[in-house]
């Protein structure tokens, strides 16, 4: 079981839209995958279809002990699984205060899941749900716009990582970065993009998520993507990041090949 926090400090990047549509493409190359979404918006739990009053229980009473995995796990028609969220969880971060072991609810919780990649949504934002997202995580996958700020804001995130690695986490690392919103046409974009190849080399994916209208639509319907408009260039861009997630880890499937 892989596990990735799809994290970033700085919000508006895409995190949550590489979240549902990663989980949606894997799914579609025959794994197993589980959705968390750590967020209290909730983008991710009405981006897979499913809407904040039904899902009930949530990861909110999974964290808090309330719940186990297999009771809060909803399954969504495009053949992934949710561990859902709503406002409720906003109210986790002062809960978990004064519980033990609050850094590890999650991996704690996690453990014995059968699946093959776990993908958590991580909020915008270094708090308790995003500790507990980190702390369970093997490895992170940073989803950024190709700007200046985000350079600035990518800076902190390693820092943060570095000390959650060192105190929390030994086994964290960057799985890959990501350029998201990616505009060709731009100077500055191939410039920061050709910043983050020179010093991240390898963990750079070599796809990119282009700006694309079908992708911005896609949640407002309650669906990735993929169902939404198969042949859109963002659906064949997020098939082809989770081809290079497969490859990465080393997992072919009949699908993908």
């Amino acid at each position: 079981m892989k596990i990735y926090a799809i994290t970033n400090q700085k919000g508006g990047v895409g995190k949550t839209t590489t979240a549902v549509n990663l989980a949606a493409s894997l799914a579609a190359q025959d794994c197993r995958v589980l959705l968390i979404d750590l967020d209290p918006q909730g983008n991710a739990t009405t981006g897979s279809g499913i809407t904040k009053r039904e899902a009930l229980p949530t990861v909110y009473q999974l964290l808090l002990g309330m719940s186990t995995l297999a009771e809060v796990c909803l399954p969504t028609e495009f053949g992934f699984d949710v561990l859902p969220a709503n406002r409720e969880l906003a109210g986790a971060e002062v809960e978990l205060i004064e519980v033990d072991r609050r850094e590890y609810r999650l991996r704690d919780a996690l453990r014995g899941g059968a699946y093959d990649f776990v993908l958590i949504d991580c909020p915008p934002a270094l708090n308790m749900l995003t500790v507990n997202g980190l702390v369970a995580a093997d490895a992170v996958l940073i989803p950024m716009q190709c700007e200046y700020y985000a350079l600035e804001g990518l800076t902190d995130l390693v820092e943060t990582l570095r000390k959650v690695r060192a105190n929390l986490n030994p086994r964290l690392e960057i799985e890959g970065l990501l350029r998201t919103m990616f505009n060709p046409q731009s100077t500055l974009t191939q410039q920061v993009s050709g910043e983050l190849e020179q010093h991240f080399g390898g963990k750079v994916y070599d796809t990119l998520i282009p700006r694309n209208v079908r992708l911005a639509e896609a949640p407002s319907y309650g669906k990735p993507v993929l169902a939404f408009d198969r042949s859109s260039r963002g659906a064949q861009a997020y098939l082809a990041l989770a081809a290079e997630v497969l490859q990465r880890a080393g997992m072919v499937t009949e699908a993908s090949a």
